[in-house]
């Protein structure tokens, strides 16, 4: 809950329920806000913001969701087809590179009964809301950092850790286990993605749902909880005010690349041992050569969630959704993955299974025995005509 978030600590201190008009969205600006602004000028200092939004539960304001309501009446297939073309005018996108049709668990817009428009409007400008009321508060955030002396010797990383979400919370509450169940002042929450409960409020518990994720994550495929690009790939923003010139990099990095980019950029050592007991050696390679404007060396990248695997090194991605078969992709001439070349280019499927066997031995991935994260619903039929 964004309003009565259920295990809110500060200084290893349990919390008591948030008074007032509470969001915890602003609550993460606000103290970030205030831990900047309480640094002492000449002092190095290490801030990790983790927002939460724009997660589920769709929690936002009423003035921030009236702005967006009405805005998505065009539907995903529409929304996702202009967004497509933006992408391209502004060479985000390669035009080369298709767009993939919707997944088969996807609704078609214009298949659903026009009862239920307003409701499947309602949940992506609450979405919106949330993304707008996070990207005041990196406003906020940035505002402190330029208004030290010290804004020039300070480094800022924005990115995602996923792409769009395609989980739906259903009545029973099933992806929902650590929410309230009552409001703070004591109603009962309903959880679920029905159109009989609005999202915002403080009282509902819903998320945006698969075919919404699916406008996010344009132009790629799947989702939050797979390895194919609409789950893995995300863009980073990183600012250095007079040392990072303004551009876009189309360099490929990983998420372990961040902490060898802070050590060289701080000079700081990774250590071989920390309080009598031997650490994993650094993985990942610094990102610095590629934030001056140049290039890395290819690296070979690896990647395991809940059984779906991948395996990059340089162009070529070898990809696997549980319990499916090696999908092989050229991302520099395919990168939304359309064009499966696994049956055409057998040995070169060969070599990198073999090769994600050796890094997944190595890093200690193993065998998948869990349940997967549900996505999307099984029987979309009570939204059709």
């Amino acid at each position: 809950s964004y309003y009565n978030p259920p295990s809110l600590m500060e200084d290893n201190r349990v919390l008591p329920s948030p008074q007032g008009d509470y969001h915890f969205t602003d609550a993460v600006t606000d103290h970030a806000v205030q831990f900047i602004k309480g640094q002492k000028e000449g002092q190095p200092y290490f801030l990790y913001a983790a927002y939460s939004a724009p997660h589920f539960p769709l929690h936002a304001r009423e003035a921030d969701i009236a702005k967006y309501r009405g805005k998505f009446k065009a539907g995903w297939d529409a929304l996702r087809q202009e967004r497509y073309r933006r992408q391209v005018e502004m060479k985000i996108v390669d035009a080369s590179w298709p767009l993939p049709p919707r997944s088969a668990q996807e609704m078609a817009w214009a298949e659903i009964d026009p009862a239920y428009l307003a409701w499947f409007d309602e949940r992506m400008a609450v979405y919106a809301a949330m993304v707008e009321q996070m990207d005041r508060g990196v406003g906020a955030i940035m505002d402190a950092v330029k208004s030290r002396a010290d804004r020039d010797n300070t480094v800022v990383i924005f990115l995602s850790d996923n792409g769009g979400c395609a989980e739906e919370i259903f009545p029973s509450g099933n992806a929902a286990e650590d929410f309230p169940r009552q409001t703070r002042a004591g109603a009962p929450v309903r959880p679920g993605n029905v159109p009989s409960i609005m999202p915002g409020p403080e009282a509902t518990y819903g998320s945006y749902g698969m075919d919404w994720a699916g406008y996010s994550n344009t132009p790629f495929r799947l989702f939050k909880s797979f390895v194919h690009e609409g789950g893995i790939s995300t863009p980073m923003i990183v600012w250095w005010h007079g040392r990072i010139k303004p551009g876009i990099t189309r360099e490929p990095g990983h998420i372990v690349d961040v902490m060898p980019t802070l050590l060289e950029l701080s000079r700081g050592a990774y250590p071989a041992e920390f309080k009598g007991n031997r650490v994993l050696p650094l993985e990942g390679r610094s990102l610095v050569p590629v934030l001056a404007g140049g290039t890395r060396p290819e690296a070979t990248c690896v990647w395991e969630h809940e059984g779906n695997r991948a395996i990059r090194q340089g162009d070529w991605k070898l990809v696997s959704r549980l319990p499916g078969s090696w999908e092989l992709y050229n991302l520099k001439t395919d990168r939304t993955e359309t064009r499966d070349l696994a049956k055409t280019m057998p040995e070169k499927v060969t070599i990198l299974a073999a090769l994600y066997e050796k890094e997944a031995q190595r890093t200690g991935i193993k065998p998948f025995a869990g349940r997967q994260t549900p996505v999307g619903r099984e029987d979309n039929s009570i939204f059709k005509k």
